[in-house]
């Protein structure tokens, strides 16, 4: 798959770039933003375009407002912080589609931030009047929201229909990272890690890799799926009941029983909370009023053990309800684990990335950390992202 890149675009010099970005921060109830990684992500596709002197129009979502203002998802926080990263002038403007005046008169190398796009009932449903209207500010389209590839809205695959569209740094990162374990030859051995509640956005990339992985290694409530198909009671805890059949067929695919490794012990408690009592037990005895909140120390030791001594890992979901103290420990040691190892190490965004950013271990010690935690399990799905398929070179 050859996409088109920033190399590939003849002239930006005084150019109108339409710049999708993806700065949908989190942010407290006060308004502020409690990571900005995601703006920090555009930076190096910013600067390129800066140096290049082209005029950038940043397109952002924030939420969801299901095409309704809404006060507390304006972009405001967002252009602040950019501003300061970037110690030039950010233009934030209150409109999306009524910015013809203001983009007329910017200069080469300037900035302006349109409001939430997601206030436009037209960017979800890639209505083609509003997709076309909005193409018609910019010259050139740039995507490098790799977080919403998985989305055909107007402003991640609309607008590729009426402009050249090309992908950012971050996006051409992402893929070609992704590429390289999906289409390349990772090396061995391969060990895929899911965690997280549901088996649902799972069920594509643990078909895809059946054939190729030689380990899967299930926590998080996805392992309570798991076990209530393998037979076992998971008392009051969270899983599927509507998806044991899936899990089964799964369990019945892996010819190796060895290859399969769900959880041997789990650790169990009747609260949630940061001082809540636990206990290590059996996954073949839990009590009946408990629930498993992670995965226990021998099966903590043995993810650790196939951890150590791949090739290659693909990581997507806690392993536990890691943001509490008293169910962190298997996430935590895992991952620690990973990022002292010599493997290649994919970590598929969202709560993974968000529980590594709480460990505290550096971002450095994974070969890479996916934006984009949908996008980037339907990528290693195998299945077609219209945010990515738009700027595929056909020609080649």
């Amino acid at each position: 798959m050859k996409i088109r890149t920033l190399k590939d675009i003849p002239e930006l010099d005084s150019k109108r770039v339409l710049l999708r970005v993806d700065f949908n921060v989190p942010m407290n109830k006060e308004g502020q933003i409690q990571d900005n990684a995601r703006i920090l992500g555009a930076l190096p596709t910013i600067k390129f375009l800066q140096e290049k002197k082209a005029k950038i129009i940043l397109i952002s979502h924030m939420g969801r407002p299901k095409g309704q203002p809404s006060d507390h998802l304006k972009l405001n926080p967002v252009a602040a912080e950019l501003e300061s990263l970037i110690a030039k002038p950010v233009k934030k403007l209150d409109t999306i589609l009524d910015s013809a005046k203001e983009i007329d008169g910017m200069q080469p190398g300037e900035i302006i931030l349109l409001e939430n796009i997601r206030f436009d009932d037209g960017e979800e449903s890639c209505d083609p009047e509003f997709t076309k209207k909005l193409a018609s500010l910019g010259e050139i389209f740039v995507n490098d929201a790799f977080g919403t590839a998985h989305r055909k809205h107007a402003s991640t695959a609309g607008l590729a229909e009426h402009l050249p569209a090309y992908a950012g740094l971050l996006m051409e990162k992402e893929i070609t990272e992704l590429n390289a374990v999906l289409h390349g030859n990772p090396p061995k051995p391969l060990t895929m890690i899911f965690g997280g509640a549901k088996i649902d956005t799972k069920i594509g990339i643990i078909k895809n890799f059946l054939d190729k992985a030689d380990y899967f290694l299930i926590g998080g409530g996805l392992a309570n799926t798991f076990l209530h198909a393998a037979g076992h009671n998971v008392a009051d805890s969270l899983y599927q009941a509507d998806k044991t059949g899936v899990a089964q067929e799964i369990i019945n695919h892996i010819n190796n029983p060895e290859s399969l490794v769900i959880p041997h012990d789990v650790i169990v408690s009747d609260q949630i909370s940061n001082d809540a009592p636990t206990q290590n037990v059996s996954s073949h005895q839990v009590p009946a009023d408990m629930k498993i909140l992670d995965i226990g120390q021998q099966t903590t030791a043995k993810f650790q053990e196939i951890v150590a001594k791949s090739g290659t890992v693909i990581w997507n979901g806690p392993l536990g309800l890691s943001e509490f103290a008293p169910f962190a420990n298997g996430t935590l040691k895992v991952a620690k684990t990973l990022a002292e190892s010599h493997a290649t190490s994919i970590i598929g965004g969202g709560d993974t990335a968000e529980a590594i950013k709480r460990f505290q271990i550096p971002e450095d010690k994974f070969t890479h950390i996916s934006t984009g935690g949908g996008a980037c399990l339907e990528f290693l799905s195998g299945e077609t992202l219209p945010g990515i398929e738009c700027l595929v070179d056909h020609t080649l």
